[in-house]
């Protein structure tokens, strides 16, 4: 069995330089995280056709964070790996970033987000990686701190690998401690491979939890749907990264009051070094 990456080292330490090149680059683990992002997005519940402002916990390399740009959103992400954040700025991601110990709690005004997503980093503060960290401290410093700066109607959908049942009860129970609702969605509980965690959180009050996916109704829904989803997006759109997507994009961004970089003739051709 390979060996969990919490238990190599501390993620800033595990995710050197090359480490952080060669996940990002990988193109099995960049089709996983970009499934899990929009799943985790769903989970959110967000109204359509308005941009929010999501907070993107232990974005890395930004590929979560493509996502929510992808839909319309804007976002900021703090993690703790300098390397994972210094691809994240080559790739010239969308969203502000910021080097930050999650479990040091989040550094931003009360009430800033409509809502926060997290693909596969709320297992690292299960760890107590030096003599002075308490994971449930840890976790509870990171839960309240989250709380406050999210709006009161707001979710949070956490994506995560436990490693047992107590880690499990761990978590979720310094979350409601923290002040928030939800609970665990699993999906695809019978499978070994596509079984997947998701905490979801909410901070106005008790609510229905989102259904899991696994049944084979809803494996087939799922087909049907993204098929006719990509089938209506394409009529009359330029084709993902093409010159045109690209403008556009940026066009989106200038509306938004973004800073965005200057339409060139090299904008939109393809880079040496990048995917």
């Amino acid at each position: 069995m390979a060996r969990r990456p919490e238990h190599a080292a501390p993620p800033e330490i595990f995710y050197n330089d090359d480490e952080a090149n060669k996940y990002s680059t990988n193109s099995r683990i960049i089709e996983i995280q970009v499934e899990m992002a929009e799943r985790a997005l769903e989970l959110l519940a967000l109204e359509e056709e308005e941009c929010k402002l999501i907070l993107d916990i232990g974005c890395g390399s930004g590929l979560s964070g493509s996502v929510l740009e992808d839909n319309d959103h804007v976002w900021i992400g703090v993690d703790i790996a300098a390397s994972m954040l210094k691809v994240a700025v080559d790739r010239e991601v969308s969203g502000d970033l910021l080097l930050t110990d999650m479990g040091q709690g989040m550094p931003f005004k009360p009430g800033t987000f409509d809502g926060a997503i997290s693909i596969s980093a709320l297992q690292w503060l299960c760890n107590a990686d030096k003599s002075s960290h308490n994971p449930h401290k840890r976790l509870y410093k990171f839960f309240s701190t989250l709380f406050s700066c999210l709006t009161r109607t707001a979710r949070a959908v956490f994506q995560f690998y436990p490693e047992n049942a107590e880690q499990i009860e761990m978590v979720t129970s310094q979350a409601m401690k923290a002040g928030f609702y939800g609970g665990l969605v699993v999906d695809y509980p019978n499978s070994t491979k596509a079984k997947k965690y998701f905490l979801v959180l909410m901070t106005g009050g008790a609510a229905p939890m989102p259904k899991a996916l696994g049944t084979e109704e809803d494996e087939k829904r799922i087909r049907y749907i993204k098929k006719r989803e990509m089938c209506r997006e394409a009529r009359g759109k330029p084709l993902k990264k093409s010159r045109d997507w690209i403008l556009a994009k940026k066009e989106r961004r200038r509306r938004q009051g973004q800073e965005t970089r200057p339409d060139t003739k090299y904008t939109g051709r393809k880079r040496s070094g990048r995917f």
